[in-house]
């Protein structure tokens, strides 16, 4: 009996990887369903919206994107995660994913565990900006104001978790400053607050952020990278002033739940590559303030434990809660 259950073992794990296997060479059959897991019109929603149109004609399948908004990105997530592992169910995230899990941990959620990474679209700074009717001129301006008044600073942000907030918590805890926290649901709602001076600054997309600077609506201050950036040359970077736990990057990519089999991410990884290689992609992308960042899914699911682990350590640190 106990040989007849091995041998009804092997065969039922044959066929399951038959059916896999029959699978991945079919897809893409039908229809992809994309989500979002933040409000529309910030960045996280605009630069993925850009990359699904075009890689919807390079599979020869309608992609349909849906904003699932909620818990810094994990309400999205985490339905994502529990979809049916058949590559017609794709997670545009940020590095957001490797934020908000650590804060909500009530979400039993985890993105090394429940997901699988497949391409990463680009990454690009964060520019903090502040209403124009506000004294600062320079970022030391802001830091000895911030100082000498504790606790009358406040930041928004698209949610508690979002790379928005975890580039600002970096920021008010390397230049050891008070500041409160105001989460919004999406980019739009934060920067009619900005541009109202109801709140103080904003750590926002440089892609989301430039109209506006060039505009002079709002005040540039400091970029969240090592280096400054080229749209920004006067604007200088946190590591030259001295704060050098303050650099963040923000960067987009694109996860499948993680019993996906391997040959379909292969399939998508590959479309996706030849999308994101066109010039006018990354013509598209340079607009918006993003850098290519080709990185195999491999690499990727290793970016994102490693950043998992920095930013427990950061979040611990500055006290952040939900």
């Amino acid at each position: 009996m106990t040989r007849f259950l091995r041998v009804l073992c092997l065969c039922a794990g044959f066929w399951v990887a038959a059916a896999d296997c029959v699978q991945a060479q079919d897809w893409p059959a039908r229809l992809i369903k994309a989500t979002i897991p933040f409000g529309p019109g910030s960045a996280a929603d605009v630069v993925p919206r850009l990359v699904f149109e075009r890689l919807s004609a390079e599979l020869g399948q309608p992609i349909v994107v849906e904003n699932r908004a909620g818990g810094g990105g994990v309400v999205g997530s985490v339905a994502v995660a529990k979809s049916d592992p058949d590559g017609y169910s794709l997670l545009a995230q940020s590095s957001a994913l490797t934020v908000a899990p650590l804060i909500f941990p009530n979400a039993s959620f985890d993105p090394t565990r429940d997901l699988a990474s497949v391409f990463m679209i680009g990454s690009g700074a964060n520019v903090m900006i502040v209403p124009k009717e506000r004294p600062w001129k320079t970022i030391q301006d802001f830091i000895a104001d911030a100082k000498a008044k504790p606790g009358s600073i406040s930041f928004g942000s698209v949610g508690i978790g979002s790379a928005v907030h975890i580039s600002s918590e970096k920021f008010r805890y390397a230049a050891r400053i008070e500041a409160t926290h105001v989460p919004y649901r999406a980019g739009p709602e934060v920067i009619a607050d900005i541009l109202g001076g109801r709140i103080d600054l904003y750590f926002c997309p440089l892609a989301t952020a430039l109209p506006l600077i060039r505009e002079g609506q709002v005040r540039a201050l400091v970029v969240s990278t090592p280096k400054r950036v080229a749209e920004l040359p006067d604007v200088p970077a946190a590591g030259e002033i001295g704060l050098k736990d303050a650099d963040s990057e923000i960067w987009f990519g694109v996860f499948v739940p993680a019993k996906t089999p391997r040959e379909i991410v292969d399939k998508l990884h590959a479309a996706a590559g030849k999308v994101l290689a066109t010039p006018a992609m990354q013509a598209s992308l340079a607009k918006l303030g993003l850098e290519p960042r080709p990185m195999t899914p491999a690499g990727m699911d290793d970016l994102v434990k490693r950043e998992l682990a920095a930013n427990q350590e950061l979040i611990k640190a500055a006290g952040i809660k939900p």
